[in-house]
């Protein structure tokens, strides 16, 4: 395999820290081209769908490609803005405003966002990363929870990009943040802005994305981390274990998912007379399709016909405060022992390689 083309190599350059904040992906526009060609490559990965490959890529090919993009394409532009989709939107004002809260704490170092789909890949930004003088790299995924699916995939991208590269930057990969106190504690922030503006609900549902139950069984950690943010957000808010709700949404297919799905969880919950649900999405650092479409939407119109009062979607993350300010902790704690400091101008740097010079020539 080739190696890349490699950026021009300046000797005695400073050191410079980057991080990286990926995100899963999204379709460049919301139209069925657009849809099939982005739905192409994130089910084409072994990680997404574990079944035998062939079999996959005949179903994939054969059905899924050919009748899904329609259906995903309105669904992608119920939520699409003047300015892009959400979750591209979103990304990028995280990025911008955590390089701001980390340069103001003292870090000096550039963040800059990728999605493992798509536009604004991951080997693309690592190449500008190089090609701007970076020699270290952080790569914070935008999953506070552990999933093969999720963050070894976006792990799998990076490799696959070192791979085909001469000279490597130092890497370092944060696994999860589920338990962080600051993204807890940024979480709550939420969930307790959200009641002080529009009162507290019967039950909270706190849905999280959906994997194969098999994931679990076969020793990913998702599960069990999913569940321990629930209850530390539970914790942090006050709540007895009959006002909240742990559930997963998004299945597809035929086979046993993680349970209990959230929208037949909200069925039960209207049809059984609860008034009002709050639902919260803990695994969502920004909001996208599956938070504002499946559930703002879908699950809100079943919950409602099934007989409850009030619906209501308390936003992910997205760019406010608290958020921004548990991903800078979060990358801060990670950061610990590189350089950080703010590099020297290019007038010092070369008054710094002449006298290294002219000491060499004199001994």
């Amino acid at each position: 395999m080739p190696f890349h083309k490699e950026p021009p190599f300046s000797h005695g350059q400073a050191a410079q820290t980057a991080v990286l904040y990926c995100n899963l992906g999204t379709p460049d526009a919301p139209t069925a081209s657009a849809v099939r060609r982005y739905l192409a490559e994130f089910l084409s990965d072994h990680r997404v769908v574990e079944i035998p490959r062939l079999i996959w890529l005949l179903i994939l090919h054969g059905i899924i490609l050919r009748f899904r993009p329609g259906k995903s394409a309105a669904k992608y532009a119920s939520i699409w803005t003047a300015e892009g989709s959400p979750l591209k939107v979103w990304t990028e004002k995280q990025a911008g405003l955590l390089e701001q809260r980390l340069q103001a704490l003292g870090l000096h170092v550039r963040v800059r966002w990728a999605m493992r789909y798509g536009s604004q890949s991951i080997p693309s930004q690592l190449d500008a990363l190089k090609a701007e003088g970076v020699t270290r790299v952080l790569l914070l995924p935008a999953y506070p929870q552990y999933s093969a699916t999720t963050t070894a995939s976006l792990f799998d991208a990076v490799y696959q990009w070192a791979s085909r590269t001469r000279a490597i930057p130092e890497l370092r990969f944060i696994n999860h943040y589920h338990d962080h106190p600051a993204y807890i504690a940024a979480l709550g922030a939420g969930v307790d802005a959200y009641w002080k503006a529009h009162g507290r609900p019967d039950v909270l549902v706190m849905s999280f994305h959906g994997v194969p139950e098999r994931t679990l069984h076969l020793g990913d950690h998702y599960h069990c981390e999913c569940f321990k943010t629930a209850r530390l957000l539970a914790d942090s808010l006050g709540l007895a274990k009959d006002q909240y709700k742990v559930t997963f949404q998004s299945r597809l297919g035929r086979a046993k998912w993680l349970e209990p799905y959230t929208e037949p969880t909200l069925i039960a919950m209207g049809q059984s007379g609860v008034g009002r649900v709050d639902v919260v999405c803990p695994g969502f650092t920004s909001d996208c399709l599956e938070t504002l479409e499946e559930i703002n939407m879908e699950a809100r119109h079943a919950f409602l016909d099934a007989g409850g009062k009030a619906f209501h979607y308390i936003p992910c993350l997205n760019d406010g405060a608290p958020g921004i300010d548990a991903l800078a902790a979060v990358a801060h704690q990670h950061l610990g022992g590189w350089p950080v400091d703010a590099p020297p101008d290019a007038q010092a740097l070369e008054q710094s390689r002449q006298a290294a010079l002219t000491l060499g020539a004199q001994r």
